[in-house]
Formats: structure tokens, sequence, C-alpha cells
């Protein structure tokens, strides 16, 4: 098995950590592996879409979710670090409402698998962040939410020394009390 894969708190969330071999000539590791993946951390997903993002420290993406064809992520940085988010809205879920967050970085190269059914951020930490997002269904502005990234009734700690820098979108997020669900 080229990875290892720990359970975090919210069942179904898994943190994956590749075997990395480093010798004088570098470092280097398998970053993904579909029959690993089948076997180790999720079976009959398969990948359809990779979105990869470049941010300046302090952007926060998210919450991001589709309604309708909800979207499997497997989540990596290959630049800088970042605190990575996933709420889950899954109404017959005991973690309904709950999030986890994990940094993941250039250095630690782990991944974080987030099923369906759950909202997904990020804060960049570093300078500058490259975020690769591998999704099981491919992105619909039709049926993209945003969930309100600071709700209260969340109270996600975010590591936030200043107000973040949002887009227009993540700015106007919903409340999670009135967001549709799943």
């Amino acid at each position: 098995m080229a990875i290892q894969v720990k359970h975090t708190a919210i069942r179904d969330v898994k943190l994956i950590e590749p075997r990395i071999v480093s010798d004088t000539h570098g470092v280097s590791f398998d970053s993904f592996d579909q029959e690993d993946f089948e076997e180790n951390v999720a079976r009959g997903y398969r990948f359809l879409q990779e979105r990869h993002t470049v941010y300046p420290h302090n952007v926060l993406c998210g919450l991001h979710y589709q309604i309708e064809r909800p979207q499997g992520k497997l989540v990596r940085v290959v630049n800088g670090e970042v605190v990575n988010v996933a709420v889950d809205l899954r109404r017959w879920s005991p973690a309904f409402g709950r999030y986890i967050s994990t940094r993941l970085s250039a250095v630690n190269c782990r991944q974080l698998w987030i099923p369906p059914g759950f909202a997904h951020g990020f804060l960049v930490l570093s300078d500058v962040a490259e975020v690769l997002c591998k999704t099981t269904e491919r992105g619909s502005a039709e049926h993209e939410r945003t969930l309100q990234w600071d709700d209260p009734d969340i109270a996600i700690e975010w590591d936030l020394n200043t107000a973040p820098i949002t887009s227009k979108r993540d700015s106007v997020g919903t409340r999670f009390s009135v967001a549709e669900v799943y």
C-alpha cells in the first residue's frame, strides 16, 4: 500500500498520507492510484475533473457544495499551506452541521477525501498556495451553493489573524440554518 489512511472525527472524511521516498535525488511519492483509493479510502468513485487554483495569503475560498450532482473531493496542496475545512450537510448523519479542519501543505503531502454531501473551503496560510481538487462530478454553476464561512452556528476556527480576503460570492454565503442540505 502506497498510502496510509487516517480517519477523522467525521465518518467518511479521510486524511490520506502517501508513502514518501526521500533520497539524495529528492522526494517522490504516488499522488494518486485508483486501486489504492478504492481499496483503502472509498469504493465506487471515479474522478471526472481536477481544478488547480492559485491564491495569495489570507484568501478564504468556500464553503462550496453542489446541491444536485454532489461532488466528492480529493484535495491536496502542491505549493504552500492551507487550513482545509469540510462541513457535514448530510441531514441523516450523526455529524450533521459539524466540521473538520486540517492543514494540508506541500511539505506534509497529505490529501483529504471529502465525500459527497459536504461543503468545502480553505484558508491560505502561506504567501501563496496552489490547491488541486479532484471531483467526482463536474462543476455546475446552477447547482453550486455557498455556505457562510463565518456562520456562528458552525463556528469554524479558521486560524485568522485579520479579516480574510473573499470573493463576492463567498462573502454572501447562506446561513446554515436556512441552507439547502442533503
